[in-house]
């Protein structure tokens, strides 16, 4: 396969891009989260989070995006898998997949990847490792009745994820195959990832918890043993991403924002934000170099996507706009990711 294409951005750097998304915004879960709030407030996370009134697993979560990015329709699928699944559902589906579990299992350090040939579509499909970042990872599958592999410990691959999309195909000069895909549908992938855990993280614990009566979210969250809010989800897990320089980059901003440093940081942030407030159906895009370096950028619209979110902006005193309805615009999230040199 041809790495490098200029008629958008490849299969193996689109994944790459994916998969840094799902994996951050997992691990500030388990971490920030499972983690810390059982060592914290002894808030434990069970299968049965709704009756038992806890945290879902890490893999529960995981599960419940995968599901609402594939409700959506937008092309990307992904779930986890496992030579030991727990969930028979979980395991391998063919043998290419059972293979790419196998070699991610013996070098952790590079996803298996391979083409498919379905329904006139060209799909990409890669397997990334799936390490266990908790130790409530660790202590579930080991403990597990239904497990079938009881010595795994803290970062051990315990299976892996595999991520298809469909990818774009045309012959170079020399007929070479070029495989590539474009970049606003790269973008439409990621925001779909981040909406649907944000909106997960939003309703099944946010929510969920505060309405049992169990805990509560807030802004101090660190210092208080609670809950993040759910912007705080994802700007954390955007500063994984900025740290580990994946390329990708995302934030919220607004035209009312609560902190300052949200407002929008140029003309084509207000741009977009003006745009997705009054048409909230596509984002608003544009390509642009930085150095000899080009990226391309779109602006999505932010929804109020729980009650929670409408509660916060609504009454906090530094909020400049308090008459937020549920699943209404209240900013945007902007997405850069860097584009294949010409």
């Amino acid at each position: 396969m041809v790495l490098k294409t200029p008629l958008g951005i490849s299969p193996e750097k689109a994944a790459y891009f994916i998969h840094g998304v799902i994996e951050a915004d997992r691990t500030i879960y388990s971490q920030y989260l499972v983690d810390r709030l059982k060592e914290t407030v002894n808030l434990d996370s069970t299968e049965n989070w709704q009756k038992d009134k806890t945290l879902p697993l890490p893999a529960q979560f995981l599960l419940m995006a995968s599901e609402r990015v594939r409700s959506k329709n937008v092309g990307l699928d992904f779930r986890l898998m496992s030579l030991w699944p727990i969930n028979p559902k979980n395991k391998p589906r063919n043998h290419q997949e059972k293979k790419g579990l196998e070699e991610v299992f013996k070098n952790p350090d590079e996803p298996y990847t391979w083409l498919q040939q379905t329904d006139n579509k060209l799909i990409f499909n890669a397997v990334y490792p799936d390490k266990a970042v908790a130790k409530r990872c660790v202590s579930c599958h080991n403990s597990h009745p239904k497990s079938s592999k009881r010595d795994f410990k803290l970062n051990d691959v315990v299976g892996g994820i595999l991520l298809a999309f469909p990818i774009d195909q045309t012959l170079g000069e020399n007929n070479e195959k070029i495989y590539h895909v474009p970049p606003e549908v790269v973008t439409d992938y990621i925001h779909a990832i981040l909406e649907a855990d944000r909106t997960v993280y939003a309703r099944h614990v946010v929510n969920h918890l505060q309405k049992e009566n169990v805990i509560y979210a807030s802004e101090n969250w660190w210092e208080e043993n609670t809950l993040l809010l759910p912007a705080q989800f994802m700007l954390n897990a955007s500063d994984l991403i900025r740290n580990l320089r994946l390329g990708v980059d995302y934030r919220l901003i607004s035209l009312w924002p609560i902190n300052p440093q949200n407002g929008a940081a140029n003309r084509f942030e207000r741009a977009g934000l003006e745009s997705v407030a009054s048409y909230p159906l596509r984002p608003y895009i544009r390509t642009t170099h930085v150095g000899d370096q080009k990226y391309f950028q779109a602006v999505y619209p932010d929804l109020a996507v729980s009650p929670s979110c409408v509660e916060c902006h609504n009454a906090h005193p530094h909020s400049p706009k308090h008459d937020f309805k549920l699943y209404d615009v209240m900013g945007g999230v902007v997405l850069s990711v860097p584009l294949d040199h010409d």
